[in-house]
């Protein structure tokens, strides 16, 4: 292993089924552009099905094109995605991707060593399933790893309104260590665009694993 993978900082980026998916897709832009960093993703069925629905994108979770997802922006975008070199069909040593019920994946095991995951846009059973500790996919199992190894977890459920046993199961993940980060922009900003919106939500992300970002206007900067 290289010095400069060394440094690197791992981060588990699962995407679920709840709404969502261009903000879960800006962030892993924003992190793909950054050196020091090295992402696991998983997506699951739900969370496929929502990226087509949301953003036009149909992934075959078998044999996804990453490049693809990559290059994805919704359709009401100012913008193109960030630029990036191509990357081969599994990923490469910044990228790696994981099928969600693949249980002999690295990010499975709480001996593989990562930073920081992130559920993003994080779905109610989602939710529930790592509540209550019942993992039925890779997806709640690696969410289970990081609350079991005591590190950073960064749940963003994307629900309006929430039910009561929606908060209890949130309240449960709180007490556990795991970070509740609603997919709930700010206004104060300088918002100008939908992207701006987005932006807000991904820097909030960022700052809570620890990764520089310039995407928003903080409170009273100069």
């Amino acid at each position: 292993m290289s010095d400069a993978t060394k440094r690197r900082r791992r981060i588990v980026l699962a995407m679920t089924g709840a709404s969502g998916a261009p903000i879960a897709v800006r962030l892993l832009q924003v992190m793909r552009r950054d050196p020091s960093v090295e992402v696991h993703l998983t997506i699951s069925p739900s969370g496929a099905a929502v990226l087509h629905q949301e953003m036009g994108l149909q992934l075959n979770l078998r044999s996804p094109d990453l490049n693809a997802l990559l290059a994805c922006v919704p359709q009401w975008a100012s913008e193109p995605a960030p630029e990036f070199d191509e990357i081969g069909p599994t990923g490469d040593e910044r990228l790696h991707y994981h099928q969600h019920d693949d249980y002999m994946t690295p990010i499975a095991s709480g001996s593989f060593l990562t930073d920081a995951m992130v559920l993003c846009p994080c779905s109610g059973s989602t939710l529930s399933g790592i509540a209550r500790s019942a993992a039925s996919n890779l997806v709640q199992r690696a969410a289970e790893v990081h609350l079991k190894e005591h590190r950073k977890l960064v749940v963003v459920p994307r629900e309006t309104p929430m039910s009561v046993l929606q908060i209890e199961n949130m309240q449960r993940l709180a007490a556990a260590g795991a970070v509740l980060l609603p997919a709930m922009p700010g206004w104060y900003h300088d918002v100008k665009r939908i992207e701006d919106l987005v932006d807000f939500v991904v820097a909030r992300i960022l700052d809570q694993i620890g990764l520089d970002n310039g995407l928003i206007q903080r409170w009273k900067d100069a």
